[in-house]
């Protein structure tokens, strides 16, 4: 099979695509043939040496996929080839081919083309996990999502839209028009205004429930005087500077918490769980009409290094596409 290969780290000129040999699959695996992946921020750190991905005999980036079932373990029980799935990796899904755990994958939405559905799996646990499961976001509350126009951040509107929660954001001027259609309100342009002056403004100074964060550094004082007494600040990303110094005294009176959350490292059941949530919550939404997958941009597997140079600009509004089959 082609797939994107890690010989070294540095710049995109790293990223070879070359045949390796097809995945081995275990008795609860099942093999995909890649139709789509997507790029996350952590293939731009595993690329150059600072996030690495689970061992495995030729290192191959991505996260995510969408695909069709070509062959299943002697123990699988719930795909049969042909079966349409999408889901999450800890890496390997820049290749034709991918193993994956049978409960690590999602069926695709009727609704929703295969080749588009790469565009959901990364994106949307990220964003139900931090802002439902973590953040306790329900009908009624209030939620503030950093980088609003991102992967992350369309989906985590989207979301907190179809549960009946508002939703404030932040972005850059020429993304928040995009952030508003998804159903942001207030969509609040960080370079100039103090986010933190409007959510007083909008909540009447009560605050909101949950801050999704993916910027830290200079956010961190004023996500957490966003917060409502209770509040959940869940740093789900660092963008921006890794250190801060943070008044203590600032949480206390709040009785505020900050939850640090990575989904790459978790244990496999912990996985499945998550998945399973989305699959009963989430998924039926898509063909509702509530959720939509949100793709910027599409890429051939052989221009990967080019895609990854535009995710650097981030002038992304949603998912970049990598199409593989």
């Amino acid at each position: 099979m082609r797939a994107v290969v890690l010989d070294e780290y540095g710049g995109p000129e790293v990223l070879t695509v070359r045949d390796v040999p097809d995945p081995l699959i275990g008795p609860e695996d099942i093999e995909v043939t890649v139709a789509a992946t997507a790029l996350n921020r952590a293939d731009l750190l595993q690329r150059r040496g600072l996030y690495p991905g689970p061992p495995m005999d030729h290192e191959i980036p991505g996260m995510e996929f969408a695909g069709t079932v070509s062959a299943t373990g002697r123990a699988v029980t719930r795909w049969s080839v042909g079966d349409r799935v999408m889901g999450i990796v800890g890496g390997g899904a820049y290749a034709e081919k991918l193993a994956v755990h049978e409960r690590q994958a999602m069926p695709v939405p009727a609704s929703v083309a295969l080749g588009d559905a790469a565009a959901i799996p990364e994106v949307f646990l990220t964003a139900f996990d931090a802002l439902v499961v973590q953040g306790g976001l329900t009908s009624g509350r209030w939620a503030l999502v950093h980088a609003g126009a991102s992967g992350v951040g369309t989906a985590a509107i989207q979301i907190a839209d179809a549960i009946g929660a508002r939703v404030a954001v932040t972005a850059s001027a020429g993304k928040l028009d995009r952030c508003r259609e998804l159903g942001a309100d207030p969509a609040i342009d960080y370079a100039t205004r103090s986010f933190a002056d409007v959510i007083a403004e909008v909540t009447g100074g009560r605050g909101v429930d949950v801050v999704i964060d993916v910027v830290g550094g200079e956010y961190t004082l004023d996500n957490i005087r966003s917060l409502r007494t209770g509040g959940r600040l869940i740093q789900v990303g660092v963008m921006g500077n890794q250190t801060v110094e943070l008044p203590l005294g600032m949480l206390l009176p709040k009785r505020a918490s900050i939850i640090g959350t990575v989904l790459r490292a978790r244990p496999l059941e912990e996985k499945v769980a998550l998945t399973q949530r989305v699959e009963q919550e989430l998924l039926p939404l898509f063909d509702r009409g509530s959720l939509r997958p949100v793709i910027d941009s599409r890429y051939p597997l052989d221009d990967i290094a080019a895609a990854q140079v535009y995710m650097e600009t981030n002038a992304n509004v949603g998912k970049i596409l990598v199409d593989v089959g």
